[in-house]
């Protein structure tokens, strides 16, 4: 997909047909080791928490907001399909996202990335992970990664 091209990329709350492309795009990822894997099954009881980014009737992109605690909630499996990075889908997603933390009054966003630079473009600062028991707690105690986790924190301040 050329960057050249005219595209409306649109940002919408996934629904539970969306369950099968959210796989596939998590499972690219997951596949190469800098997402975690999801399964159908819990894609599907977590429909409500995620976004997607349409171009026509496609879905070319994901991300999911999950609720850390009364004041923290973070963005993960955010990604979108191969042929299509570089046309700023991701920041789409992203600021679809900070837009649904904003509704829910919900003033700090975290995440942990590999891809620093593209969080330090959109607002956020590198933070330490320890900052976030919330996280290590949910999450990491589950992660095959746990003990030699190699990703960064990174976190967006809501005014």
């Amino acid at each position: 997909m050329e960057a050249t091209e005219q595209l409306t990329v649109v940002c919408r709350k996934a629904v539970p047909e969306d369950v099968e492309t959210l796989y596939e795009l998590i499972k690219s990822y997951a596949e190469q080791g800098i997402m975690l894997p999801r399964t159908r099954e819990t894609l599907l009881r977590q429909i409500d928490t995620f976004v997607v980014a349409e171009i026509g009737d496609k879905v070319v992109g994901c991300g999911s907001l999950l609720k850390l605690g009364q004041d923290l909630v973070e963005i993960r499996s955010l990604g979108m399909s191969q042929e299509y990075r570089g046309l700023k889908i991701g920041n789409k997603l992203v600021d679809f996202l900070v837009e649904q933390a904003r509704e829910q009054q919900i003033p700090k966003i975290m995440a942990l990335t590999y891809a620093v630079n593209f969080f330090l473009r959109n607002g956020f600062t590198v933070v330490e992970k320890e900052i976030f028991p919330e996280k290590v707690w949910k999450d990491c105690v589950n992660c095959p990664k746990q003990h030699a986790c190699d990703e960064i924190a990174v976190l967006k301040m809501l005014s």
